[in-house]
């Protein structure tokens, strides 16, 4: 992996703004990526204030706010490395000279380790049910799910020091759904004393997973509200500059499906993406409009500024600055719609050293860690090396506005 030590600093040189975000998508397998980017931001010394998941994002969030810094990389390690198979090294050795190399290979190998998977679960993770749900007694949570969590609880409990993340060093946010009331909810350290169930609430996904009580109410994964905290940390958390990396895995930009298994990978990346660009946009708009009032506030009459009308105005304008940086996966031609649930070890080494290297590389670009000069109080950056033509463009035209 590259070397970062060019980027460190000293905490006196963090970045100048109030609130550092780290904010994770859900994406089951694919968190990995997650974990290496956090390796890139810990090398460079740039340690969030606030970070916040959905589903494997609030694992992995979890893990961050609940350890010192100097182990966190070491304990994402410990996660990903419980949860990812090494017979898969083994089962690669073993197709490798039977067919050609390369994504032909990679994709059979692929196809396999998910179906192992589905079949036999994940170590420290889930199991199958056995018996299934069909033959467990109807109304229980054994009845709604196929897998069973329990082994997911104990990695947790392991790995996470719950009396650190209820201290509040950090701030940490965990989306989920109430399954009877379908409203959308963050669990919170601010406003919440966190348990492991909240963290298994946030990747309660159905029917894989069974829901998870809490106080009475039962929750799934957020993702089948939002899939990423992006809204949650910029227009429900306080107003301040904030530089906020948001980490997706699901890519909205795609290619037209060619054929059935394409239209089931395409229909997860729409799903699951939740238009992260679209919602920093609209965000961008907003926050030019805070900005116009603010200065129009600003130049009105002592008397006029009195007027209650006028007042009421302020509780919505600011002229806070936000950094958005996007560090988007991109998934390889051999992953499909299981690219999920493929708990290779081999797959994870990818998914962690991809993150690690998106993170070098945008870390970079020093303009990331600069104040705006312009109206909007809001600046976007797409940098991954990655980036495909179409990407390229609209990052440019976004640039340009």
């Amino acid at each position: 992996m590259a070397d970062l030590s060019e980027r460190r600093t000293s905490p006196e040189a963090r970045p100048a703004f109030k609130c550092i975000a780290l904010l994770l998508q859900g994406g089951g397998a694919l968190g990995a990526y997650q974990a290496g980017v956090y390796q890139g931001l810990s090398e460079a010394k740039v340690y969030p204030d606030w970070v916040a998941g959905i589903s494997i994002g609030a694992v992995n969030a979890a893990i961050i706010a609940g350890n010192s810094p100097e182990v966190r990389v070491a304990k994402l390690r410990s996660f990903w490395e419980q949860i990812t198979s090494t017979s898969s090294w083994r089962l690669w050795n073993e197709l490798t000279p039977h067919v050609a190399k390369g994504a032909g290979a990679r994709d059979l190998f692929n196809q396999m380790s998910a179906m192992r998977t589905l079949m036999g679960g994940v170590s420290g993770f889930f199991s199958p049910r056995l018996p299934p749900p069909w033959f467990q007694s109807q109304g229980s949570l054994a009845a709604t799910s196929y897998y069973n969590t329990k082994p997911l609880k104990t990695t947790l409990e392991r790995l996470i020091d719950f009396d650190r993340i209820n201290a509040k060093e950090i701030r940490l946010s965990a989306g989920a759904v109430n399954v009877t009331t379908g409203n959308f909810v963050y669990f919170d350290n601010t406003t919440h004393k966190l348990k492991p169930e909240h963290i298994l609430a946030s990747g309660a996904l159905p029917p894989g997973f069974p829901a998870v009580e809490i106080d009475g109410e039962h929750y799934w994964d957020g993702g089948l509200v939002s899939n990423t905290p992006l809204q949650w940390v910029l227009e429900y958390g306080p107003r301040q500059d904030t530089l906020a990396f948001q980490v997706d895995l699901w890519s909205a930009r795609g290619k037209f499906p060619k054929n059935i298994t394409d239209v089931a990978t395409r229909q997860k990346e729409i799903l699951f993406s939740s238009r992260t660009r679209e919602n920093t946009d609209q965000f961008k708009h907003t926050q030019r409009i805070r900005h116009a009032v603010a200065q129009m506030l600003a130049q009105l009459p002592r008397q006029a500024a009195e007027d209650q009308q006028v007042k009421s105005l302020r509780s919505f304008v600011d002229e806070k600055v936000y950094n958005i940086v996007h560090l988007i996966y991109r998934s390889k031609i051999y992953e499909h719609d299981s690219k999920d649930y493929e708990f290779s070890r081999l797959s994870m080494e990818e998914h962690w050293k991809a993150g690690y290297d998106d993170t070098v590389h945008t870390l970079r670009h020093p303009e990331i860690f600069r104040h705006l000069t312009n109206t909007d109080g809001v600046a976007t950056f797409d940098l991954n090396p990655g980036l495909s033509v179409g990407d390229t463009r609209e990052r440019k035209r976004r640039e340009a506005k």
